[in-house]
């Protein structure tokens, strides 16, 4: 072999190698950075994952609610109409969380099998209007010049 195609050879080879170890680089942070989403029911039926972060999304039970009254502590149940499951929160909760309400939380599973939320966030129904910009549709137009 000719020392020029020796030297091809060889930057091929790097060429390769580096893709390579870019792509698996890639695949890595693509896998620690996405993030599942289950309902109540595969949640209780142990179909989570319970080391890593996943999402659960459900209708919040009327009447779960539980605030703790020293801490920002709330748990509260949501379910998918099937199965309930509990979630643990610490924090403030969104505007337009209420019982009866849809919620999607991340989170993890703890040992005892409660959901604990990092991250809460309320769904609106597709009626939902800002108040202010109801209150501009009810308000008469401003008078022309």
């Amino acid at each position: 072999m000719s020392p020029v195609k020796r030297q091809r050879l060889m930057l091929v080879g790097l060429l390769v190698l580096g893709v390579s170890a870019a792509a698996a680089l890639m695949f890595q942070a693509f896998q620690q950075n996405m993030m599942f989403f289950f309902s109540t029911s595969e949640v209780a039926e142990g179909l989570a994952p319970v080391d890593r972060d996943f999402r659960v999304g459900g209708v919040v039970v009327e009447q779960s609610v539980v605030r703790a009254s020293d801490s920002l502590k709330v748990v509260f149940d949501i379910t998918d109409m099937k199965t309930p499951i509990q979630v643990e929160y610490h924090g403030i909760l969104p505007d337009l969380f209420r019982e009866g309400q849809g919620i999607v939380a991340k989170g993890q599973l703890n040992a005892e099998g409660v959901f604990v939320a990092s991250e809460v966030l309320a769904k609106h129904d597709e009626n939902y209007m800002p108040p202010e910009v109801a209150a501009t549709l009810h308000t008469p137009p401003a008078a022309a010049y």
